[in-house]
């Protein structure tokens, strides 16, 4: 199928998603860029890796990246 011509890949979308071989979006946890000495280590060890994106937000993060599968 041919693209219309100009679209552009949303960067900010680019940044914080990625898209596995199969179509799947991963993205990182929230709540991990400051303040982490007050949560305990626990809680910072769940937050270290990265989760699926739910169906519904799914439609539109792909929407935003139109040269990925």
């Amino acid at each position: 199928m041919r693209r219309p011509k100009g679209i552009k890949t949303k960067k900010s979308v680019a940044k914080r998603f990625k898209i596995t071989a199969k179509g799947k979006v991963l993205r990182s946890s929230a709540g991990r860029r400051h303040l982490c000495q007050t949560k305990n280590p626990k809680r910072r060890r769940n937050l270290r890796g990265t989760s699926v994106v739910s169906p519904t937000d799914e439609y539109r993060i792909k929407q935003s990246l139109p040269f990925t599968r």
